[in-house]
């Protein structure tokens, strides 16, 4: 037995081990999200907070008022998981969603704010990965953002 395994095989360092592991698979999301009303925006950061579940957590919130502001963002920053407000005037988040899958390379996975259940079709003809309908409920919104974040996330 090596000296790494002797002082494994002790109960105290065993249990610190342990403790490591459970905080070391936390998996540290940044969320982009975009919509056009600062009211739509505010309800999505406060119904997912700062831990959407007990093994993911937000570490920043990049928030964008117009498609423009999205695409050059994206393209310039990384981000985990985008929200796009599929009710946003001008440009839709629907149409973003399809248009930032086609266009840009490695496109981190998106959540749509549909504006009602029924829109979910839409949602799959926008390449979205989820689907959260209008009026946002807070336990689908926490949950689409972890199902993702346990996807694809590395934890960090």
């Amino acid at each position: 037995m090596t000296a790494s395994n002797d002082s494994a095989a002790q109960g105290t360092s065993t249990e610190i081990a342990t403790t490591a592991e459970s905080t070391s698979r936390v998996a540290k999301v940044s969320v982009l999200l975009y919509s056009d009303d600062f009211t739509t925006r505010d309800a999505v950061r406060a119904a997912v907070g700062r831990r959407p579940a007990k093994d993911v957590e937000v570490i920043r919130w990049h928030e964008c008022a117009t498609a423009d502001a999205v695409v050059s963002t994206v393209d310039s920053e990384r981000f985990d998981i985008l929200v796009l407000d599929g009710e946003a005037a001008k440009v839709g988040g629907l149409g973003l969603a399809r248009q930032l899958k086609n266009e840009i390379f490695e496109c981190p996975p998106i959540i749509v704010l549909t504006g009602r259940p029924q829109d979910s079709w839409l949602a799959a003809w926008s390449q979205a990965d989820l689907a959260v309908p209008h009026p946002l409920d807070p336990i689908a919104l926490t949950s689409a953002i972890a199902t993702l974040a346990r996807a694809g996330v590395p934890t960090a």
